[in-house]
């Protein structure tokens, strides 16, 4: 009785251990909100040369999917690896998107993304970095969200997620990449 008493109390300890692992972080901007206007350093696109921009600027009401990361890991990077190849295949309907790591030293972190670009082939998805850790203001980025996801069209978001660390798994990424249905037409 000791035995079955000590093995159910284990289960239920892992069961509520992968629960909370796997639970949703709330992140980024509510659905249907509107998406305000920041700046990044273009690390990897066509203005990688040039001052900061505002990448929700240029791309106006265009499809866009953006990855918001604390850091570049394989994960972060397959996923961008994905997402470029849903943007690439969506052209025609000038889905856009970007990836913004967001940093408190983001000189030394652009060299991270340079690499990942050239490596994985990344070219639809411009690599931005960001100075500071806590996201452009006002997009509600979550402090324990390793990464945060967020869609939007015609200025307003249509899917936000939060990740935990771990939580970005090849499920996950294609789940995204998916997702990416609410934004095109």
């Amino acid at each position: 009785m000791k035995k079955f008493l000590l093995a159910f109390v284990a289960l239920v300890v892992a069961s509520v251990g992968m629960a909370i692992a796997a639970e949703k972080v709330q992140s980024g901007l509510e659905k249907g909100a509107r998406v305000p206007a920041f700046y990044v350093k273009d690390v990897t696109g066509p203005a990688k040369d040039g001052d900061e921009l505002c990448y929700r600027c240029r791309y106006g009401n265009q499809p866009v999917v953006t990855i918001f990361a604390k850091e570049m890991t394989d994960e972060v990077a397959a996923l961008a690896k994905e997402l470029d190849g849903v943007v690439a295949k969506n052209r025609d309907q000038k889905m856009a998107g970007f990836v913004v790591l967001m940093s408190s030293d983001p000189e030394k972190a652009a060299p991270t993304l340079a690499k990942t670009a050239e490596k994985l082939k990344i070219e639809q998805l411009p690599l931005t970095t960001f100075k500071g850790t806590e996201g452009p203001k006002g997009y509600k980025i979550n402090e324990k969200a390793d990464v945060t996801v967020m869609m939007w069209v015609d200025g307003f978001v249509k899917v936000s997620e939060g990740f935990n660390k771990g939580d970005l798994t090849k499920e996950a990424i294609s789940k995204v990449a998916a997702e990416t249905k609410n934004i095109l037409d």
